[in-house]
Order: C-alpha cells, then structure tokens, then sequence
C-alpha cells in the first residue's frame, strides 16, 4: 500500500474495536446528559431562591464552571481530588465532569425558559391557593418543557463531541482506542478517519431524534393549548 493512501481492508480490520469503544462513549454521553438535566434545575432554583446568600453563591459556581474549559475541570477532578482522599476511576470521573460542566449550562436553560414565563401564571397560582411547590411542579414547569428542549439537544451533540477529552485521563472512548490503534501501527489515518465518521453519524443521528422530538413537543403542547382554549 502506498503511505498516506486510505486502506479499507485495515479500516474493515479495526471496525469492531472502535464500535467496541463506541459504547463506552455512548454510556460516558448518556450518563453525563442525565445528571446534567438533574443537576440544572435545582442550581436553577438556588439562583432564584430568596435567599441571597445561596443565590450569589450558586450563581458564583454556576458563571466559575461555564467560565472554565471543560478539560481543565476533568483534570481537576482526576489529578487534584486524590490529594485529598478522594480516588475515582476515570470513566466516573468523566461522567462527573461532563454532568457538571454541562449541568451548569443547563440551569441557566432552565433559567432563560423559566423567565420567558408570563408572570400572569404566577399570579393566577398565587390566587388559586397554589403552594410554591404546586405551582413549579403543575403549572411552570410543563410550560419549561417546549423551551428547554430545543437548547438541551443542542447541548447533548456538544457532549458527544466533546466527549474525546476523556481520553485525556484514559477512559478508553473512540478517540483514545482510535489514537491507541495509530500508535500500534504508525498508521493514524484510517482510524482517525473512522472515528470521525462514527462520531458524525452519532451526532447526525442524535440531531434528527432531537428534531423528532423537538416537534413531537410541540404538537403536544399546540394540542393542550387548543383543548384548553
């Protein structure tokens, strides 16, 4: 074979391994997404809490993680917390990370959606004998959903993407199994080829079940509009 020509016998020859690496990714994302959905919302509700201590501080957190590379707090999380006792393996580490970095993009999600609420909804609760509780989790909340979606598929295509810096602390995703293959072999452009299609069709694929969804949404809420109405 001519050096730097693409050999697809090789790129054949390697495909089980990175698909193999492809799930560690898939459950790395998947995992990472889900607490990140968890974690936003009550960050969200500590920003807007009453109390301006846990506001200021909560907001604090919240602008420190987003202002920092995500790479940089994998590392934190890796190399730094076994100083103080606190030892995880690299796969956990990389779902805290990415739970973390994306959770605290996903409050300010929540934020922007909870206040493009009319406040006539709060008022409306409020005369209705409404607790605080009731009124977020029956009335505020259900309207949050059409909001969030859209933005929060955005980010988990991000997190697909920037899921290859787990291999920064060896998590063995595609892109670290991909790298490991061209070490092996001095042969770097067919598994970094692959790798980037395998990525590309995950991104593209999780995109058009966003969009799915995304209008499957929205036709519910139309409906419940409609009905309501």
């Amino acid at each position: 074979m001519t050096k730097g020509w693409f050999d697809t016998a090789f790129a054949i020859q390697i495909l089980p391994a990175l698909l193999e690496a492809t799930r560690v990714t898939i459950v790395a994302t998947v995992f990472g997404f889900f607490f990140a959905l968890v974690l936003g919302l009550p960050l969200m509700l500590g920003r807007r809490s009453g109390g301006v201590v846990l506001s200021r501080v909560t907001a604090s957190f919240v602008e420190f993680v987003r202002s920092t590379p995500l790479l940089v707090q994998i590392y934190c999380f890796y190399y730094v917390l076994p100083d103080i006792g606190i030892r995880l393996d690299p796969i956990t580490t990389g779902i805290i990370a990415l739970s973390l970095h994306y959770g605290c993009y996903m409050s300010e999600v929540y934020r922007s959606a909870l206040e493009a609420i009319p406040t006539g909804q709060w008022d409306a609760a409020t005369a209705l004998g409404y607790s605080r509780r009731d009124t977020y989790r029956w009335i505020i909340l259900p309207q949050m959903i059409p909001r969030v979606v859209p933005t929060a598929g955005t980010y988990l295509v991000y997190m697909i993407k920037e899921s290859p810096l787990l291999a920064s602390i060896g998590v063995a995703e595609l892109m670290f199994v991909a790298k490991d293959i061209g070490q092996e072999r001095f042969q770097y452009l067919e598994p970094i080829t692959m790798c980037g299609l395998i990525f590309l069709l995950f991104s593209s694929t999780f995109s058009a079940l966003l969009t799915y969804v995304e209008a499957a949404v929205g036709r519910t809420w139309v409906s419940k509009d409609r009905f309501r109405g």
